[in-house]
């Protein structure tokens, strides 16, 4: 199977009491709570420890897309991803780059994302994932003014341009209803043809799903919530769907993104990691308004009734505000320990999921640079080599993996 690495990026000098003091994280005041060098040292840092997971052994790494909100100051990780492209290149590591976030439902330049998504494939010579999520409610409809109604429809009508932009031998008119131009023709055009791989972030909606499946991208479901809580009821949904869809069991049709904080025992991993898990999720997604998430028109009325019928999906959204760390860690919202409890826990998951990706995310709210690089070195030297021979024995081919030079897409793996 193949592992990435993940962080988001956010501010990690948050007050102790930002859950208490502040509404939301998209309202967050920047002057009143933020220090230059501090952000300057966050995206410093944030860099320096993807190149770490990078040299130690993970096959990828991923960043996603948040706009005007504190807890991921990616407003475009195509800038990111460029500077990790390079010097991945520059150090011959032959990791693939997952930008596993810019959000179509909220984006007026499509055509601007199929360039930016190009000249990274270029830069590193084929090794970009692609990702094509929806958009947060709150990100595209209150941050970006995009009407709730109109979400959807952008999403489907800017992934078909990125997608004819990409493939089309001939220069051609574009006549949406969003878009409109009297001549498309990219310059450049991804290095890996017909196009890089695409992953789909989602949460589980049956809609988004099989517009997944459909399109034949990767699923890649976001765990926050926790996997014990949700993980059953969402992936059984997905291979049931893939099914009836006449597509195959391939694991790698599936990734998975799972908080983890390794430490020498599971004594020291709870004692070091335990402020750091408990400002992640009071200060990133808990401190995201439920309103937010959904506001009315975003989500059509068959996602309305399936929510109103069974809101299971949500897991530990509701109280993730005010939920312990004992809380987050049983319902694996992070799992926590030492080596071998980690491992054992993602073992579990993946094959009783059938993953064929993992995303670890690395990172957790004020976690200070050295830890982040003690949780990526501990994952590599411990966890990492037993991940590696899950499916081995069934062996699966990837199609949804770069193809780029190094990178044999449909190898064995």
């Amino acid at each position: 199977m193949k592992i990435l690495a993940f962080e988001q990026l956010p501010y990690r000098q948050l007050p102790e009491d930002f859950a208490g003091r502040y509404d939301s994280v998209v309202t967050t005041p920047y002057h009143e709570l933020v220090s230059r060098e501090h952000m300057h040292r966050n995206h410093v840092d944030f860099l320096d420890e993807m190149m770490l997971a990078a040299r130690l052994g993970f096959d990828g790494l991923a960043t996603t897309e948040h706009g005007q909100a504190s807890y991921d100051v990616l407003p475009n990780p195509n800038l990111q991803i460029a500077a990790l492209a390079y010097a991945t290149q520059s150090e011959m590591l032959d990791v693939a780059l997952a930008c596993i976030g810019r959000s179509l439902g909220k984006s007026r330049e499509p055509l601007r994302i199929a360039e930016e998504y190009a000249v990274l494939d270029q830069i590193s010579g084929g090794r970009l994932i692609a990702g094509f999520p929806v958009a947060l409610s709150y990100d595209a409809n209150q941050n970006q003014g995009v009407p709730p109604i109109e979400t959807r429809a952008r999403f489907t009508e800017n992934r078909a341009l990125i997608e004819k932009a990409w493939t089309s031998k001939e220069i051609f008119a574009f006549n949406g209803q969003y878009n409109k131009h009297a001549h498309v023709n990219l310059w450049p055009r991804p290095f890996q043809t017909p196009r890089p791989p695409v992953w789909t972030p989602a949460v589980g909606n049956p809609n988004t799903l099989a517009g997944i499946l459909d399109n034949d991208d990767v699923f890649l479901y976001l765990s926050w919530f926790g996997p014990k809580l949700t993980g059953k009821r969402i992936f059984d949904r997905y291979w049931d769907m893939a099914e009836e869809r006449g597509r195959d069991r391939n694991p790698y049709r599936l990734a998975f993104c799972q908080c983890v904080a390794v430490g020498e025992t599971d004594e020291s991993a709870h004692r070091e990691y335990r402020p750091h898990v408990e400002a992640a999720f009071r200060s990133g997604l808990g401190s995201i308004p439920l309103s937010g998430l959904g506001l009315p028109g975003y989500i059509d009325i068959r996602g309305v009734e399936f929510i109103a019928k069974d809101p299971g999906d949500f897991g530990l959204v509701p109280k993730m505000r005010t939920a312990t760390y004992d809380e987050l860690v049983d319902a694996q919202c992070c799992i926590v320990g030492g080596p071998e409890t980690v491992r054992d826990q993602l073992l579990d998951l993946v094959r009783n999921f059938r993953i064929g990706n993992l995303v670890l995310m690395v990172q957790h709210g004020s976690m200070p640079r050295a830890l982040v690089e003690k949780n990526i070195a501990l994952l590599a030297e411990h966890v990492l080599p037993a991940l590696r021979e899950v499916w081995k024995d069934e062996a699966w081919v990837h199609h949804w993996w770069p193809k780029g030079r190094g990178n044999e897409r449909g190898a064995r793996s």
